[in-house]
């Protein structure tokens, strides 16, 4: 390592912010790469890249074209793209997926992480989800899947060798064995899974053996990791990955959630990627907490990538942050129709919200403020905060009048407008974090209104951010802002986003 001064203090956690659940890493000389789900938007599975595990910068979509990644129209939010698997072998990188609803399991291939990957070799005799990857050293494939389940593979064609057999149960009666991972460290193999569901009861287990299809001796600590019981602002620790620095440290990725608010507490980000050490005593991992304030590691840190507050849409593409609601055509969707503008065009002219076209960015702060400048054009359009289908919140431009809409369940119902002039507008939404007053607290508030001529913002309606949590709208996603059309063509000049302080 480097003999520069070698940090001090704590970092920043979660150190992939917003919805960026079931990491999974993998190290190639001194580069960290990570994917996470990406359920029901497109482009799906984010790639980031990391020279220190801290800073993290998205480098792309690995799914990023219709012939790797088919979203049905009638599939429910929260299907889709489920807990990839990356690992690099033989000089090259391999990604393992579910897609639930459309393919089963999945794999992919890339000599850049980047892109472009293969389009998929498909798994028919592998079932369930979450699926890993682990080479033996006679080069077998092992692929091991929620249950927990195993079976060998051929990944150049996806054919099943010899039959699937359970391998580990996980602790006795713990509830959804899954997310493993299967690791050769030292003399063991290790198997390390997630159990005890994604909600507040989530954990982590490991268990290790001398072969990788076992049988396997579980941890006596067992779990490794949990915060279900604990006074502590992450909760839900689960879904995890081991990776090994150039130094010889140890270190795990790993979902959790920020719940904020009264009783039971309402998560909005949906579940994010954190990072905490580990070290191993008596041939186990021993995890350190996982801390809204990470200990600084014992190398340099790059310096933290930049993320612009404003996207002017002056590229033929959009940033790899964009994502949509199960497809994304160009002809629905482009930078090049109108010079430095976002064009959205509704894909129908019915009440079906399957006819909106929504580009989007992951809510990442707990406080954030967006601001849009539409053009309506004669077309119906805005900006939204989406949980789901039936879960968002949305402003909206059409006709010389600016309205506010609440989708709450079975209900939507209009909560305010006002008459603008006509042509462009800007408009926005602040997301608010409340101060906890009582059980009863909210997480937060989410706050719409117009950007005036003179930079003013005039609020139109204050809405209850809990109504767009998890555990009010269930699934496994967070908040997603962006801009929409729902009738006709709209246009957007820019999209700003900048996080607020915290109360």
């Amino acid at each position: 390592m480097s003999d520069q001064p070698q940090p001090t203090g704590t970092l920043p956690n979660p150190v992939i912010p917003g919805f960026h659940p079931d990491p999974s890493v993998c190290r190639v000389g001194d580069d960290y790469y990570l994917v996470c789900s990406s359920f029901e938007y497109f482009p799906g599975i984010p790639v980031f890249h990391s020279r220190d595990l801290v800073n993290w910068t998205q480098i792309g979509n690995a799914l990023d074209r219709p012939s790797q990644l088919r979203l049905p129209r009638d599939m429910p939010s929260s299907g889709g793209i489920y807990a990839p698997t990356l690992r690099h072998h033989d000089g090259r990188f391999w990604l393992i997926v579910t897609n639930v609803g459309d393919g089963g399991n999945m794999l992919f291939t890339a000599t850049d992480p980047a892109g472009p990957w293969s389009d998929p070799v498909r798994l028919p005799g592998v079932p369930g989800i979450d699926p890993d990857l682990a080479w033996d050293e006679d080069g077998t494939c092992w692929c091991t899947v929620a249950g927990v389940s195993q079976v060998r593979i051929d990944p150049a064609t996806g054919e099943t060798l010899g039959e699937v057999r359970r391998i580990w149960s996980g602790a006795p009666g713990a509830m959804a064995p899954e997310a493993p991972h299967l690791y050769r460290i030292g003399e063991y193999w290790y198997l390390m899974i997630a159990e005890g569901g994604t909600e507040r009861g989530h954990a982590v287990s490991i268990a290790r053996g001398t072969s990788p299809s076992g049988p396997f001796e579980p941890c006596p600590a067992n779990p490794v990791l949990t915060h279900r019981g604990i006074d502590s602002p992450i909760q839900n620790t689960g879904h995890a990955d081991l990776v090994q620095a150039p130094d010889g440290s140890w270190w795990m990725v790993l979902l959790a959630v920020r719940p904020r608010g009264g009783t039971p507490a309402w998560y909005v980000l949906g579940r994010e990627t954190f990072l905490a050490p580990v070290e191993w005593v008596d041939g186990w991992p021993v995890v350190g907490r996982v801390t809204p304030e990470l200990p600084a590691p014992a190398w340099p840190l790059q310096p933290a990538p930049a993320v612009p507050v404003r996207d002017d849409f002056d590229q033929a593409e959009l940033h790899p942050r964009w994502i949509s609601v199960r497809e994304r055509s160009e002809r629905l969707c482009t930078t090049k129709e109108r010079s430095g503008w976002l064009t959205l065009r509704a894909a129908g002219t019915s009440l079906d919200e399957n006819d909106v076209v929504f580009v989007g960015r992951r809510q990442q702060h707990l406080g954030c403020r967006a601001r849009a400048l539409i053009d309506p054009a004669g077309g119906r359009g805005g900006l939204a905060v989406r949980m789901d289908e039936e879960h968002h919140y949305e402003i909206e431009a059409a006709d010389g009048e600016v309205k506010v809409f609440a989708r709450i369940g079975s209900l939507r119902t209009e909560v305010a407008s006002r008459p603008v002039p006509a042509g462009a507008v800007v408009l926005g939404v602040d997301v608010v974090p409340r101060p906890t007053r009582g059980p009863r607290t909210g997480p937060d508030d989410v706050v719409f209104g117009v950007e005036e001529p003179d930079g003013t913002f005039t609020v139109l309606a204050t809405l209850d951010g809990r109504y767009l949590s998890t555990e009010v709208a269930g699934g496994f996603t967070g908040r997603v802002i962006g801009m929409y059309a729902a009738a006709g063509t709209v246009h957007f000049d820019r999209f700003d986003y900048e996080p607020l302080p915290l109360p």
